[in-house]
């Protein structure tokens, strides 16, 4: 048996990167899996059914349109009969231009907006009438160590992943009578898009691993775990929290 048996569990931007790596993680332990993405979700999909899962399907969703969002949200629901974790992945951050903050122009500071937070707030919405109808839900919103670590030239990024330790607060406050769980995991520097890492300063990675606690790349993998806690009884006395997972490079 696994720790997450007949729960069903959507991440947005499952198809690819470190949301895949949620959806292998969260099938694995038993969940059904609802992959939702902008993107083809059907290899992930195929992934997860071939490898013995309880069952997944594949969803396409504009986290940033309130209508897909909600779309997203009822095709599960109607397939399934409930929603009992939402992981929210999506997030805008490799597209993004690195500039200084004076010379970002207002549609470029706005993309991560529109993603990162009004899409985590709108899929939170759109799933919250089924988990206050059930009295239970997860919900887990992605952040990052930008927002600590102020990295130069992506200062739109990070103030949108700082938008979402408060988004998590506010919805921990408003979801609690429910049973819904609201929380934050902030992961530090993951090598996932090769077109995004060349791009970076030589010798980036070096200097991300050398302040680490444990010396070496983090990866996708890495992440998985809190995740699957997160979405299991074994936190449903947990809500309103930052989980830092980043080898230790610093302590929130």
């Amino acid at each position: 048996m696994g720790s997450l048996d007949d729960r069903v569990a959507i991440v947005t931007g499952g198809a690819r990167g470190i949301g895949r790596s949620y959806c292998l993680g969260l099938a694995r332990e038993g969940a059904v899996v609802a992959v939702a993405d902008l993107n083809d979700p059907h290899q992930v999909v195929e992934e997860i059914e071939a490898s013995g899962g309880k069952g997944a399907i594949g969803v396409r969703v504009d986290v940033s349109d309130k209508a897909s969002a909600h779309a997203m949200a009822r095709e599960v629901t109607e397939r399934y009969g409930r929603i009992d974790v939402l992981v929210n992945n999506a997030g805008y951050m490799t597209e993004a231009t690195q500039l200084p903050f004076d010379e970002l122009e207002v549609d470029e500071w706005d993309k991560p907006f529109q993603v990162n937070v009004r899409g985590s707030w709108l899929c939170a919405s759109a799933v919250a009438a089924t988990m206050r109808q059930q009295n239970y839900g997860k919900i887990i919103n992605i952040s990052s160590m930008t927002v600590v670590d102020g990295t130069e030239t992506l200062v739109h990024y990070l103030s949108s992943k700082a938008a979402i330790i408060g988004l998590t607060r506010g919805l921990a406050r408003e979801l609690g009578a429910f049973n819904i769980a609201v929380n934050t995991v902030t992961p530090d520097y993951i090598p996932h898009d090769r077109d995004y890492d060349a791009r970076q300063p030589p010798g980036q990675g070096e200097r991300i691993i050398a302040r680490r606690c444990i010396k070496r790349e983090q990866i996708p993998e890495d992440m998985v775990g809190v995740v699957v806690f997160l979405a299991g009884h074994g936190s449903d006395f947990i809500t309103g929290q930052n989980f830092a997972v980043n080898g230790g490079s610093a302590f929130l």
